[in-house]
């Protein structure tokens, strides 16, 4: 298997557009940034899926050599995106899909009632291409092209914003990779409200787990931004609270960095214990 991290950032990236706060400060100053959180993963190097959509999914694509077209005109070797969320910083970049031939778009139930109803993702993508939906039920296994075994666990159940009103609990999820060849396995869960039973059951001999780093303190907002709720009440739990609570000898790579987070920035000091993700690093599992 191999992950290409397209994006590490949270909504907004690095820097944000409108934010002078010292993260986004000194990103600017050193000509720093980060795209936002997306990955790539291929298990034959052939068949490419999106764990995620970022708004920034096109200077992604183009900075991946691996993701190039061809040999034919319109050939790619991206076949589908998985939704792990809902939210807008995961989403949005399904639009810049839409001169596809196709796509396939997997997700829960209520992601997909999101992204047809409220968020009209769905609608808009058919009148340009062949949309195929399929639906991810936490807890089963499915398979996808190249030889991915993959399998989705609930994390939460919160809504994005444009969502509220709308049923449903599998809101928040995180994907178990597995090459069934190598052997190796990849979690990937960017949001994490809690770490609950289910989440330290899907983590269990994973080689490389990539994890919601948005926040490193529970209180950053009020440290760097001058206010703001805390981390776990945006539903992300912070580095700080999770990164010594999980199984020893799990290799920890952190995701979706804030801009307020401090180790998003150009110079930041290693992380004890785990990584900090990169735009354009590459694993092979």
């Amino acid at each position: 298997m191999r992950v290409r991290f397209l994006g590490t950032a949270a909504g907004g990236g690095l820097p944000q557009w409108n934010c002078a706060c010292a993260g986004c400060a000194a990103a600017r100053h050193a000509g720093f940034g980060r795209t936002q959180d997306c990955l790539a993963v291929t298990c034959d190097g052939a068949a490419w899926y999106l764990l995620n959509a970022s708004p920034d999914l096109r200077l992604q694509l183009a900075a991946a050599p691996d993701l190039a077209p061809g040999p034919g005109l319109r050939d790619t070797p991206v076949r589908g995106v998985l939704c792990s969320t809902g939210e807008l910083d995961h989403t949005l970049g399904l639009v810049t899909l839409r001169e596809a031939t196709s796509l396939a778009i997997y997700a829960t139930a209520p992601v997909r009632a999101a992204l047809e109803g409220p968020f009209p993702v769905g609608p808009v993508l058919s009148r340009y291409t062949t949309v195929r939906w399929h639906e991810v039920v936490p807890g089963h296994w499915f398979n996808l092209d190249g030889g991915l075994m993959v399998k989705a666990v609930t994390l939460g159940a919160k809504r994005p914003r444009y969502a509220d009103g709308l049923p449903g609990d599998d809101w928040v999820v995180a994907y178990r990779l597995v090459d069934p060849v190598t052997g190796g396995v990849l979690v990937y869960a960017p949001c994490l409200a809690q770490l609950s039973e289910a989440f330290l059951d899907v983590i269990v001999h994973a080689d490389v787990v990539v994890l919601d780093g948005t926040f490193l303190h529970e209180d950053e907002m009020t440290r760097e931004a001058g206010g703001g709720r805390p981390a776990s009440a945006m539903g992300h739990l912070p580095i700080e609270q999770t990164v010594a609570k999980l199984p020893a000898g799990t290799r920890l790579i952190y995701t979706h960095l804030n801009n307020t987070n401090p180790l998003a920035r150009p110079g930041a000091p290693e992380l004890t214990g785990a990584e900090i993700a990169a735009d354009g690093q590459v694993l092979d599992l």
